[in-house]
């Protein structure tokens, strides 16, 4: 099988930040997939599974709220391994031109009293959050994101580079 595309991102050299993963390309649409990575992947501890939940939310809910961008939004979810978000939108734009929705949206979980969508009838899970913690982890990636914004390193994915014989075998160590 071959390694789909965010495998061959160099996890051990990603640093926290916004990130294309990929650009789709859906008949006469595409639509782009943004890595928003809040933590260092092997090296941080993952965001807390309550927080990360209760961001999910509270963010899914400010994008698809958002006048200027709702309607670009298709998807907003957590990442299996915990350390960040998938955000996917409408059409292809870097991810510098995101930059001031996704600091909008970390920076509006601080100010939020309620988590939206948080009752047995609208979530799979609905006692599993934390919305304290979420508004920590919403400050640090807000506070990075913002003291880093000319940081090229935050919007560019670090790629590995994987040895490919003459035979087409892939070589997946790095």
């Amino acid at each position: 099988m071959e390694l789909i595309q965010s495998f061959s991102v160099d996890h051990t050299r990603i640093v926290p930040g916004i990130f294309t993963s990929r650009v789709d390309t859906l008949g006469e649409y595409s639509v782009t997939t943004y890595d928003v990575r809040l933590k260092k992947p092997n090296k941080e501890p993952v965001v807390d599974v309550a927080a990360m939940h209760t961001l999910e939310h509270i963010i899914a809910t400010y994008l698809r709220n958002d006048p200027d961008w709702k309607d670009e939004v298709v998807y907003w979810g957590p990442m299996g391994c915990l350390t960040g978000f998938y955000l996917i939108l409408k059409g292809s734009r870097a991810p510098k031109e995101i930059y001031g929705l996704l600091l909008g949206a970390f920076k509006y979980v601080e100010g939020a009293e309620e988590v939206p969508g948080a009752s047995p009838v609208n979530c799979g899970n609905y006692l599993m959050h934390n919305l304290e913690m979420a508004k920590w982890y919403a400050r640090e990636f807000a506070d990075y994101l913002a003291a880093n914004a000319d940081n090229d390193a935050i919007f560019e994915y670090p790629k590995t580079e994987r040895l490919v014989t003459n035979e087409g075998q892939n070589f997946f160590d790095s």
